[in-house]
């Protein structure tokens, strides 16, 4: 019997051994690892536009790693067109003046093959804006044949599985011509900007409930990024002292929910426009970066963000347009949040900006025609 308990001792004090070694040869490995600062491999990453405003704020975010992390060297690929030539070799030096640790390379080109060139990330800020006494169909049309043609670029030259986002508009409908023309590039890699108008919607709230803004969460756009869009607040929420409280009860005003804060969402690009005669560059572009942020890094456990993607028939949104809805992100892959309660208010405001689009589309491929 004694010796029985005498191995018993023997196996336990051998089972501690063992174990203590591993944890001290884990902490010791982990500490060498520390020193060898192992390096990753840098994504390229692709800005149209970039001499121009938005472009102009979105390149330094990227390289300081804003977009991808602190830990993520990047490559910039910059293109414009040839007039903007002279002013994109500027924003090349001075990115390179900025001295930035992440930058590993910079690539300024009016050449769009170039551009395209094995980039992991597309951010299509270049369009062609409207002009004072323009139609709609006119620019619609310039438009089209811009995408039509970078969309043939990305496909033949960008690196599998690159992932796209439209920001210049009509980005909703510019998204679905760059993915008509680029076939080979999956439906869920392109996607277009509506983290704009997601986070205007979050900004009101907080100023409204004068909250930290970080503490408001789930707002939804639906639908296009225009003044038709739907910013959502049935199924937002506020972090409090006595924790997660509904908008809709701490703003305690329905009224003000289904107008004001609608049309000043929907109207802020135009107010920012009256305001300082320029379009909203610095909030583009960090909504961008917080678009593609969340999209390869995922988005935090019970949350979810606003993104132009194909639909696939959820919410009894037409297949086969690219519409704002509420996602979660994961493992580089957006999944659209599913079983959301929708009233008849929201049906109807839905519904018309899905109307928007559709007319949108039809418009496009009679440009093509």
């Amino acid at each position: 019997m004694e010796s029985m308990e005498y191995e018993y001792i023997q196996l336990l004090q051998k089972i501690l051994v063992v174990s203590v070694s591993l944890y001290l040869f884990r902490k010791i490995i982990k500490h060498m690892a520390s020193f060898m600062n192992v390096e990753k491999e840098p994504l390229k990453v692709l800005v149209t536009g970039a001499a121009g405003q938005i472009g102009y704020a979105l390149v330094p975010m990227i390289a300081r790693g804003e977009m991808l992390g602190p830990d993520q060297p990047v490559i910039l690929h910059m293109l414009d067109i040839e007039p903007a030539m002279e002013a994109l070799n500027g924003v090349k030096m001075e990115l390179i003046d900025a001295a930035f640790p992440l930058l590993k390379g910079v690539v300024a080109t009016t050449n769009a093959v170039e551009a395209c060139e094995d980039v992991n990330i597309a951010i299509m800020v270049g369009g062609f804006p409207r002009k004072e006494g323009m139609e709609r169909k006119d620019v619609m049309s310039k438009n089209v044949s811009i995408y039509k043609a970078q969309a043939s670029a990305l496909e033949k030259h960008a690196a599998p599985n690159c992932k796209v986002l439209v920001v210049a508009n009509p980005a909703n409908t510019n998204a679905l011509i760059l993915k008509e023309f680029a076939p080979s590039i999956p439906e869920k890699n392109i996607s277009c900007l509506t983290r704009l108008d997601h986070n205007r919607a979050l900004g009101q709230i907080s100023e409204r409930l004068n909250v930290d803004v970080s503490y408001v969460k789930n707002v939804i756009i639906w639908g296009n990024h225009s003044s038709t869009q739907y910013p959502d607040m049935n199924h937002a929420t506020v972090i409090t002292s006595s924790g997660e409280k509904s908008v809709r009860e701490l703003v305690a005003d329905d009224q003000w929910l289904k107008t004001e804060f609608i049309t000043t969402v929907q109207q802020r690009g135009a107010a920012i426009i009256k305001a300082q005669k320029l379009s909203s560059a610095l909030s583009a572009a960090s909504a961008a970066c917080d678009h593609i942020r969340d999209w390869v890094l995922g988005t935090p456990k019970g949350t979810w963000v606003s993104m132009g993607v194909y639909s696939d028939g959820s919410y009894g949104i037409p297949s086969g347009l690219i519409y704002s809805f509420p996602v979660t992100c994961e493992k580089g892959e957006w999944s659209i949040v599913q079983g959301l309660k929708i009233d008849e208010f929201s049906r109807e405001k839905m519904d018309a900006t899905a109307n928007e689009l559709i007319e949108e589309r039809s418009l496009a491929h009679s440009c093509l025609n």
